[in-house]
């Protein structure tokens, strides 16, 4: 199995950056895809960015895209979400997740492992 560790949440000024970080162990890291997922106060959890097994893919919610980079490092076994341009409404607790697939997805119920989550609170 795999056990997902997040680190890197903290406070930013809205238009500042922050990197997420996923530390991985268990048993073939390399042969999962990866994804994030945020839930804010009050809401429902929600796809955020996920990775293919190769890092060859990635998919970005609307809501994102353009200012967030999700990537992966196989051989520390941690995966990334860069994020840029924070809006308060980035403002949530972000999950980290693994599939035991070498495909991207941005459904939660395909994701097989989860993180305990680490807040972000962006600051208007």
């Amino acid at each position: 199995q795999v056990r997902l560790v997040e680190s890197g949440g903290g406070l930013v000024q809205a238009g500042g950056s922050l990197r997420l970080s996923c530390a991985a162990s268990g048993r073939s890291f390399g042969t999962y895809a990866m994804g994030w997922f945020r839930q804010a106060p009050g809401k429902e959890r929600e796809f955020v960015a996920s990775i293919s097994w190769s890092g060859g893919s990635t998919d970005f919610a609307d809501s994102v895209k353009g200012r967030f980079t999700i990537s992966r490092d196989n051989a520390k076994n941690t995966a990334y979400l860069q994020m840029n341009s924070l809006k308060p409404e980035d403002t949530a607790v972000y999950y980290c997740a693994a599939r035991n697939s070498v495909w991207a997805s941005s459904r939660q119920y395909e994701y097989d492992y989860w993180g305990q989550g680490t807040q972000v609170t962006v600051s208007s």
